[in-house]
């Protein structure tokens, strides 16, 4: 009976290796970002020098914000990226906040500019050389959504041997990128890089949004604190796996924009619904029909590895007591996190039907970099705090002063850029005040409990799900 249960426990089992941590963080960092941030880069930096300057910028920023991390995962054990950090160093609230905004701003906003890229380029090459149909793109962006719900509800496994599968393919991608455009740039075709810093075309106010696109085509460097349990020698393995990771990432990126203007120039760019699919259309027409598909199967990727994270961040909020149990339990025989897939289906495709991708890539970036600056700033305070504690990897600590400032700071700014899109996410974040003290910090009467306890039980049978005794070994 005992070795029924230790099996039963398999779920969090030390199993990512350095290696396997390498492919998840490169898998998720490579993904639709490179292929629609070139032109939200573009269009907020103003030249191509300066986006160039904003990409490299952004890389750097990604490598502070990765090291503070891996820091983060040494001092902390638990698993749960972002939330857990928060939690352990600023408490319970700010965490309670950032879960709120995840629920209804970051992650079916995330999922939804990745769904949007994925449809657009499924059919970019049914319609070219026009755009095609915002109907026709938001239905298949569903579908393909929908797809990957259903896969992480049937099988972890397979949701797990996909993302390996698609990591390759995404790696395959850029290269069919990078290398047209090295052999045409060694060619001299230059004339897209004349007059690059165009400082007529520079508007300062507009570059937190620059900033955004860029950072989102790099976001991901943070995932290993989601499986923080189950990493091989994490003291080790983050670190390694962050540095690795993100300085190839940081090559790669650059040489893709460099491979995007040197076929296309500020106009082609801008114009383009689809940068990849435009970049491949001027420069080898025989490569039409191939990159796009690698672009959506990228997506593809993205989204399947979105759910699988946000989902165990669920399971660590259910187990800190700040989320409902039902969502940290798993299906009896699919053994899938069913309830907690299931969560974002009404507002994903709400965000689809409604939303555009630039729009929603800056309403949930405002969030995101707000509670990463937050994260950053915690390890702040608990060196401050706990300064008997010998971490096996220390950062020094003016990079997570100066990645705290700009976060905060490009968090302010954004204000003056898109007032709109980002006051509706402060206020999403803010609303969550009343439900902390009302659900959270405050008891809840016996008879509300019950009736809570009665809903759960309900859902519990009708979804044939149960609570797994989550176990570290």
């Amino acid at each position: 009976m005992g070795k029924d249960k230790k099996e039963e426990a398999i779920f969090l089992r030390k199993k990512i290796t350095l290696l396997r941590a390498f492919s998840l963080l490169i898998g998720s960092m490579v993904g639709s970002g490179i292929f629609i941030s070139p032109k939200g880069v573009l269009k907020n930096s103003g030249s191509v020098g300066f986006s160039l300057l904003v990409w490299f910028s952004c890389g750097l920023l990604s490598m502070f914000g990765a090291l503070c991390y891996a820091e983060l995962g040494t001092r902390i054990t638990k698993s749960g990226g972002h939330y857990i950090y928060i939690l352990e160093t600023l408490g319970p609230l700010p965490s309670f906040l950032f879960l709120w905004a995840e629920f209804f701003a970051i992650r079916p906003a995330n999922s939804a500019v990745v769904s949007l890229a994925f449809g657009r380029y499924m059919l970019e090459p049914f319609f070219a050389p026009c755009a095609a149909p915002v109907p026709a793109v938001k239905l298949v962006s569903l579908l393909g959504y929908y797809m990957v719900l259903t896969l992480n509800s049937w099988s972890v496994t397979w949701s797990a041997r996909l993302q390996t599968a698609l990591s390759i393919v995404k790696l395959l991608a850029l290269a069919l990128i990078i290398v047209p455009g090295m052999m045409l740039l060694a060619q001299g075709h230059t004339e897209h890089f004349q007059d690059a810093f165009d400082r007529q075309s520079l508007v300062l106010d507009k570059l937190p949004l620059a900033f955004y696109a860029g950072m989102f085509a790099y976001s991901g460097w943070f995932q290993t604190g989601f499986v923080r349990e189950e990493l091989v020698k994490p003291e080790r393995n983050i670190p390694l796996a962050v540095i690795v990771s993100v300085i190839t990432v940081i090559v790669g990126y650059m040489l893709t924009n460099v491979s995007y203007y040197t076929v296309l120039g500020t106009e082609d760019v801008l114009a383009s619904p689809a940068v990849a699919v435009s970049f491949v259309q001027r420069a080898f027409k025989s490569l039409i029909s191939v990159v796009p598909v690698l672009v959506a199967l990228s997506c593809f990727g993205t989204m399947n590895g979105g759910i699988f994270t946000f989902s165990r961040t669920l399971f660590v909020a259910s187990r800190e007591g700040q989320w409902p149990p039902l969502f940290s339990m798993i299906h009896i025989r699919r053994h899938t996190p069913l309830p907690a897939v299931m969560l974002m289906f009404p507002l994903v495709t709400a965000m689809v039907c409604i939303g555009d991708i630039y729009h929603l890539l800056n309403f949930f970036s405002f969030s995101r970099w707000l509670f990463i600056g937050l994260a950053t700033l915690g390890l702040i305070v608990h060196r401050h705090r706990h300064p008997e504690l010998q971490s096996p990897f220390k950062v020094p600590l003016f990079v997570p002063v100066s990645f705290t400032i700009i976060c905060l700071f490009t968090v302010a700014m954004s204000f003056y850029s898109d007032p709109v899109n980002i006051s509706i996410g402060c206020t999403i974040v803010l609303s969550g005040f009343p439900v902390y003290y009302l659900i959270i910090h405050r008891q809840m009467s016996d008879r509300c409990r019950n009736l809570f306890y009665y809903l759960t039980h309900k859902l519990q049978l009708l979804l044939e799900v149960v609570q797994q005794e989550i176990k570290t070994y």
